[in-house]
């Protein structure tokens, strides 16, 4: 009772409700290449066309990366991504030469007054910006004369005093005598004497110019991108109560080449009446910096500098927005700076080094060599103990590799015997031919997301101690045919070693066919569903027990102790995890020394529930006037 100086009654708790909490187990992970998205960085992909929103869609340089993420999402809704990008690797520019590599939103963003691509790659080089600054950009008169004939798709400019000035390709200029507003796009220049020939289009419709007749009348252009907005650009009330002018601007990011919708001049974002002026703000306060908005907003841009022509405050006068011509740039340079190298991934992959950092519970290979096989396995899955690593053989091993019989099968196990033993792993046997929708060819694609996948499965239909393989519950998805089928000769060497077949049976379809991790010495947790039955427990136990932390080591938190992990355990055996349990946590293992040296022991024994691997069936043939009971049990 606290300490009181008069009388009174107060009120205290205690609370023993603690519970051992649900642990995810369905998280997977992957670094890999990828044609677009910040890099060196994870994203957590809930679907497959999220992953493709994020990241593109694949081509041949990164297909294996992108199916491998995709097929793990055909089971689960819960993959972190990072993408990978090479040393070498530019965001594209809109300045010559200014390429550079911005990975993600945490980078630097140069600061070179240009426009870059948000993104390292080559897909940025499609891109292409169109900033109108002021009313004259928006909407102008020339200040030329032109000569038109019926029918045609060219104008003369007969006063072409630097007309590129103010007209530029793409252009949308209004033309048409008797009072007949007509647009048409600039398609190109070219010199015809003196004058200026300029290519439109289409022609003129036949009823907008009389026959014979020539026109000379002041020309007007407009902002090829007008029409998506309501107004010109003006000055903001925040610049004009500050004594600037022509502050604002709108801007479109357009996809030109069509690499990011499929269809060339598509636009992607707009942004309306941005501001000039750093401390720029709409009429709601937020601010209206037009590069913040931009670099903060943009899915496709960044802008490198402090303000657009260098200004960059709201009393200045010098934004020289109010011009005629529009800032059309298109950026260059973009690459992805070739192969991605085994460092490069690894440095990827270590991004899921930290339990503390991430929770994944599978570490997906792809397409990953011996090397970095074994640094999944050995330095972030060992590490970490609440993780798996599922890999498959190298594409080399299974994909048209038929010189001898027996050849696929020697391999896989030349891959396998390369790797380290560990129960926090797990290998198939292959690859997979499935189909590509989006670029309508057939790829071979290695099936260790299929593998993962499947564990995924299980627990969303029964619990991670279940045996992912089999036909209740092994089922591969998305096949087309197997680049390496193995006979039941081959699965039986497989299976020696550790390593999962993956086997196409007749009417009743591709099945995961074994359930071994890659632990060499005989034990409970050479199987899939021992080892993943532990991590759940010691996942969700530790979880639990790091509220003991800092209390007394005493009969009271060992007895509190004893009844948070008892009634976890014993709902885990009425779920057909383990067939008994007993957990030790008083005086015997928390002696005196434990005591004084601050510690805390609680010691869980467990038996886990074992899968069926084999089967034996006897069948007995008895003879006419034989009791069963003679001979049951003696055969």
């Amino acid at each position: 009772m606290p300490f009181q100086v008069s009388p009174g009654v107060n009120v205290s708790e205690i609370d023993l409700t603690t519970v051992v909490p649900a642990v995810s187990t369905t998280e997977g992970a992957i670094a890999g290449a990828f044609r677009w998205g910040p890099a060196d960085q994870r994203v957590l992909v809930d679907s497959e066309d999220r992953l493709v929103s994020i990241f593109q869609k694949p081509n041949s340089n990164n297909a294996t990366d992108f199916f491998t993420a995709a097929n793990f999402l055909a089971y689960g809704n819960a993959l972190n991504v990072v993408r990978v990008v090479h040393t070498d690797a530019r965001n594209a520019a809109g300045t010559a030469g200014n390429a550079a590599l911005i990975k993600n939103e945490d980078s630097t963003i140069p600061s070179a007054e240009t426009f870059y691509a948000k993104y390292a790659g080559e897909l940025g080089n499609s891109l292409k910006v169109s900033v109108c600054a002021g009313g004259r950009a928006w909407e102008s008169n020339t200040g030329v004369t032109y000569s038109a004939t019926r029918g045609a798709s060219t104008i003369l400019v007969t006063n072409d005093d630097d007309i590129t000035d103010v007209l530029q390709v793409g252009d949308t200029i209004v033309i048409g005598p008797n009072n007949t507003e007509l647009t048409r796009t600039v398609k190109s220049f070219a010199a015809s004497g003196s004058d200026t020939l300029i290519t439109l289009n289409k022609p003129y419709d036949a009823d907008t110019i009389a026959v014979g007749e020539s026109t000379e009348k002041s020309l007007n252009r407009k902002w090829e991108y007008y029409g998506l907005f309501d107004d010109a650009p003006v000055t903001t009330a925040d610049a004009l109560a500050s004594g600037g002018e022509d502050d604002e601007v709108h801007v479109v990011v357009i996809d030109a080449e069509g690499a990011f919708t499929g269809v060339a001049g598509s636009v992607l974002e707009t942004y309306s009446s941005v501001s000039l002026a750093v401390d720029a703000k709409t009429e709601q306060g937020a601010g209206n910096y037009w590069l913040n908005v931009i670099n903060q907003q943009s899915a496709y841009l960044s802008i490198g500098g402090a303000a657009y022509n260098g200004s960059g405050a709201v009393k200045s006068t010098n934004f020289a927005t109010e011009t005629v011509a529009v800032t059309n740039v298109d950026l260059a340079g973009g690459t992805g700076g070739g192969d991605l190298t085994e460092a490069n991934k690894i440095n990827g992959y270590d991004l899921f080094k930290s339990a503390e950092d991430v929770d994944v519970s599978f570490l997906l290979g792809g397409s990953a060599d011996t090397t970095l096989a074994t640094h999944l396995i050995s330095n972030i899955a060992e590490s970490r103990k609440d993780c798996i690593v599922v890999l498959s053989p190298e594409r080399a091993d299974v994909v048209n590799n038929n010189s001898y019989a027996g050849k696929e099968t020697e391999d896989v196990i030349a891959f396998r015997n390369g790797l380290p033993s560990s129960s926090y792993a797990v290998m198939d046997s292959g690859w997979k031919y499935q189909y590509d929708k989006y670029n309508d060819v057939y790829r071979y694609v290695p099936l260790n997301a299929d593998t993962a996948g499947l564990m995924v499965q299980t627990d969303l239909v029964r619990d991670p101690w279940f045996s992912p393989a089999g036909f209740n519950r092994g089922n591969v998805k998305n096949v087309i045919k197997l680049a390496y089928n193995p006979s039941k000769g081959d699965r039986d060497a497989l299976y020696k070693k550790g390593i999962n077949p993956v086997t196409t049976f007749p009417g009743q379809g591709t099945v995961l066919f074994g359930d071994k991790t890659l632990l060499s010495k005989p034990s409970a947790f050479d199987r899939i569903n021992v080892r993943r039955l532990f991590i759940v427990l010691e996942k969700a136990i530790s979880t639990a027990s790091k509220f003991t932390l800092f209390e007394f080591n005493d009969d009271f938190t060992r007895s509190q102790f004893r009844n948070l992990v008892e009634p976890f355990l014993r709902d885990v055996q009425g779920r057909r995890g383990i067939t008994d349990f007993v957990v030790v946590c008083d005086g015997t293992n928390n002696t005196g020394e434990v005591v004084d040296r601050n510690e805390f022991i609680g010691d869980i024994y467990i038996k886990p529930a074992r899968s069926i691997n084999f089967i034996q069936l006897n069948f007995v043939a008895v003879r006419s006037g034989v009791e069963f009971s003679e001979i049951v049990g003696r055969a």
